[in-house]
């Protein structure tokens, strides 16, 4: 049995951390009197420190305390989140990064963002910070004429030393708060034999002295609170040394101050009173907290294998079935078939990631881009709801990192051109996501100054792309920006210039077996769609022979099947087209595709497959039926083949071709611009 590196927990659990800070600070960016983002960003700053430091990441929590200080201050309103406090935390997300990550790598630069972060509060119009030793809890808005004194009796859980808990730490913060006054409580400490080491068994009372510590003591103990006994009381600075303790029976915070000569059960809060509301939103129990499990990815990969090698198998057991007369054997085949059926879909939906968990990665990318370029940009994102399977989002980071970079500095327009061409100064990038048939189409679009068709065909014969007398139509032309080295940059930068970006896109959409499509209008913006499969594993596929060979058509991409009709190729005139209830659909005879000489059937079908906005009729010889479909991957000697997205094993053991819809459309399509007036480029 593998045990869990708590290290490792830790990370996992920090990077999500630092996802959500990083989400927080820029919501709070466009927002700056949300509370909700303030409070969000505060809990997370203060969960990373108290996790780093239970973890032994000491220079994570020591650096870390001073941007909780600076946020529990504007919490309080006693700073305004400003964009220059902002900036200087997205900086420090940046270095908390690099200290969780490679601890032992010394990361240089946290002065100087400490350094930063003191300069910006400093200068916020709010009074000036508290010294790095003082904790913002303390102080109170309005200066007291003397300051309380409380008394604080805890009792760690249990099993607070097991998890990794330092008290030493958590009377540091205490210190933090105001003057104070430490004396360890030994009343439980068990005889020497009977002495666990792994139980704390002292206590502490710390007498403090602040105008109201409840909310920085609730901050201390945010992890221990469920099981640990605590109590909180004022006194009067002069009975402090006499006053006698509290019995910590109950876990309870003071809500009001109470005379320290009054009767001990008033001292602390009985029980039954209600609890302080902030308390209770610390104490409650998560309940989803057990509905989610971390699970590695090599597990999902390596069930999804045992899953394809189950659909396999059950698609020969059901041809089998087929062909004996045995009505129990064809009984347990078409159980087994929907069992499988069944567990393919589990399976596939526990791969599905929503989409929305790579989207939020750019956010803060458009961020710096906008800082760097000088260029107000707002980014919009829509779908993030779509679901795709987790490989393609772990392969499709880096081709939309290069997309937005494209928009950012090549499409959008600075804001003086901007403003001279009657647009907004702030240009706008949109990235979204939607369901398209069998595929998703991702989309980055921008309303900067669109593509320059003259400027691209110039530089493509300039690079040998193409020839000077070449006909092109416009797809064929815009495409010609992912060529490998092709840029129209005028000079190489540390964003473009160097022809890398785009080709980097093509290749990783062709691997994914997408297509991109480019729309761009002068002067209004550009729109780069990716269309891509929504797994890479299994499918249901619709099984059709043409000639003597057998291919997949994925299903989802099935419209319909119809018969071909008898003469149409008399009445043709050279165009291959169906009349589709009044509209004219293209179609290809995959036999002529397939250069197959075997007799052609004597009633030949038509299946209407579509990719994004377009439709193709595939003519077939014979629909055999339904599969299920695992993919499998073309060698190196066949990627050259388009017509192709990939393999699969039949119940028999034969091989059978998976069909590329997207491109047999685009081949279809591309077919009517040649045949019909008016519509070549």
């Amino acid at each position: 049995m593998n045990i869990a590196d708590p290290t490792e927990t830790f990370r996992q659990e920090a990077r999500e951390l630092l996802d959500q800070l990083e989400a927080g600070l820029l919501d709070l960016e466009q927002d700056p009197s949300n509370q909700d983002l303030v409070n969000s960003t505060f809990r997370a700053l203060h969960t990373i420190k108290g996790s780093g430091a239970m973890f032994g990441f000491t220079a994570v929590a020591e650096f870390v305390h001073e941007f909780e200080t600076a946020f529990d201050r504007v919490r309080k309103g006693q700073s305004q989140a400003n964009a220059a406090l902002i900036q200087v935390a997205l900086d420090a997300k940046d270095h908390i990064h690099l200290l969780i990550e490679s601890p032992e790598s010394r990361a240089q630069g946290g002065d100087e963002i400490l350094a930063h972060l003191r300069v910006v509060v400093a200068g916020a119009p709010a009074e000036a910070p508290p010294s790095p030793k003082t904790n913002a809890a303390s102080t109170p808005a309005a200066p007291p004429e003397v300051a309380k004194s409380w008394r604080l009796v805890f009792y760690l859980p249990s099993d607070a030393l097991i998890y990794g808990t330092n008290p030493l730490l958590l009377l540091k913060e205490l210190a933090q708060i105001g003057p104070t006054k430490i004396t360890a409580l030994t009343d439980r400490v068990p005889p020497l034999e009977a002495l666990d080491p792994e139980v704390p068994h002292i206590g502490w009372q710390v007498d403090i002295e602040a105008d109201d510590p409840t909310s920085a003591i609730d901050d201390v103990f945010l992890f221990l609170r469920d099981n640990m006994e605590l109590t909180l009381a004022p006194l009067d600075t002069a009975a402090a040394e006499i006053a006698p303790l509290p019995e910590p029976a109950e876990i309870a915070i003071a809500a009001e101050p109470v005379a320290a000569e009054e009767p001990q059960p008033s001292a602390a809060i009985s029980a039954r009173q209600p609890p302080n509301p902030k308390v209770r939103a610390a104490d409650k129990p998560d309940g989803n907290a057990a509905s989610s499990l971390r699970v590695p990815a090599e597990r999902l990969d390596e069930l999804m294998d045992r899953v394809g090698e189950l659909v396999i198998a059950q698609a020969r057991l059901s041809q089998i079935a087929a062909l004996s007369a045995d009505t129990g054997l064809k009984t347990i085949a078409e159980e087994l078939e929907r069992l499988s059926s069944g567990l393919r879909d589990t399976t596939m939906g526990i791969r599905m990631v929503p989409i929305g968990s790579l989207f939020s990665r750019f956010r803060r990318l458009v961020h710096d881009l906008s800082g760097e370029l000088g260029k107000p940009i707002e980014f919009i994102t829509a779908g993030e709801e779509t679901e795709l399977d987790k490989t393609m989002i772990e392969r499709l980071a880096d081709p939309l990192v290069h997309l937005i970079r494209n928009s950012v500095d090549h499409g959008l327009e600075s804001a003086e051109k901007r403003a001279a061409a009657g647009k907004p100064a702030k240009g706008v990038v949109r990235l979204s996501a939607v369901y398209s048939g069998a595929e998703v189409a991702i989309s980055v679009s921008d309303d900067g100054a669109g593509l320059d068709a003259t400027r691209i065909r110039a530089k493509a014969e300039e690079n040998g792309l193409i020839a000077a007398d070449a006909k092109l139509t416009d797809q064929e032309l815009h495409h010609l920006i992912f060529a490998p080295g092709f840029s129209t940059a005028k000079e190489v930068t540390s964003l473009s210039g160097r022809g890398v970006g785009m080709d980097v896109v093509k290749r990783t959409i062709d691997g994914l077996r997408g297509t991109i499509e480019v729309t761009t209008r002068p002067g209004l913006g550009t729109t780069m769609t990716l269309r891509l499969p929504l797994t890479l594993a299994i499918i249901d596929g619709m099984l059709v022979r043409v000639g003597n060979g057998r291919y997949t058509i994925p299903l989802a991409a099935v419209e319909e099947c119809v018969e071909l009709p008898d003469g149409i190729e008399a009445h043709a005139k050279g165009r291959n087209f169906l009349d589709i209830r009044g509209s004219l659909v293209p179609y290809l005879r995959l036999r002529e595709v397939f250069g197959t000489t075997a007799p052609a059937e004597l009633h030949q079908k038509v299946v209407i497959v579509s990719s994004g906005e377009g439709r193709v009729g595939l003519v077939v010889d014979q629909i055999i039926g339904n599969n299920q479909t695992v993919i499998k991957q073309l060698s190196k000697l066949h990627s050259s083949s388009k017509s192709f997205s990939g393999a699969t094993i039949l119940g028999d053991g034969t091989v059978a071709l998976i069909l590329d819809t997207a491109h047999l459309v685009s081949s279809g399509q591309s077919y009517v611009d040649r045949t019909q007036p008016g519509r070549a480029a």
